[in-house]
């Protein structure tokens, strides 16, 4: 079955499904990192990625958009120059019930309204103002970081702020 575009799970209403031990087939996240670069590195810039309106994103978006901001990164700045940090971890499971197709597929479907579904992935429930990706680095890179930011900003599904902070206030 393929996938359904990133705006048919952007929103959500109900509390998150995160008890996979209830759910049979829950499909494993595609997200394998989460710190790339340098952790112990001492920084004193940090930029986040906010997000401006809350909602959902998928494990593979997550992805996504975590290895376009750490090849950027990793390639302009050099592993040791940069510290990244995914933010959120994708518990919640979606759930789809697929719709039978073809000849009487219309009976099929009749008494199938509350029906609980199939899981097919999970995703990362991001309330407004939240930061979702981190990335820490000296003064001459701040450029780059901000790029990194917005490439990973272009693979995901919400509307987001890139913020500097720098380390010590402001």
């Amino acid at each position: 079955m393929p996938l359904r575009p990133g705006r048919a799970y952007r929103h959500f209403s109900g509390p998150a499904y995160t008890r996979r031990d209830f759910v049979e087939g829950v499909p494993g996240s595609r997200v394998t990192f989460f710190d790339m670069g340098n952790p112990r590195g001492d920084f004193p810039l940090e930029i986040s990625l906010v997000a401006l309106q809350q909602g959902q994103i998928r494990h593979n978006a997550l992805e996504a958009a975590r290895m376009a901001a750490n090849r950027l990164l990793e390639t302009r700045v050099g592993r040791s120059n940069y510290h990244l940090k995914l933010r959120v971890y994708p518990h919640h499971i979606l759930r789809e019930n697929p719709m039978a197709i073809g000849a009487g597929a219309d009976r099929v479907s009749e008494g199938m309204r509350l029906a609980f579904g199939r899981p097919l992935g999970t995703a990362a429930r991001v309330s407004r103002e939240q930061k979702v990706i981190t990335v820490r680095v000296p003064e001459e890179f701040l450029e780059v970081a901000k790029e990194s930011m917005r490439r990973a900003a272009s693979k995901l599904p919400l509307k987001w702020r890139i913020m500097v902070e720098r380390k010590g206030g402001s």
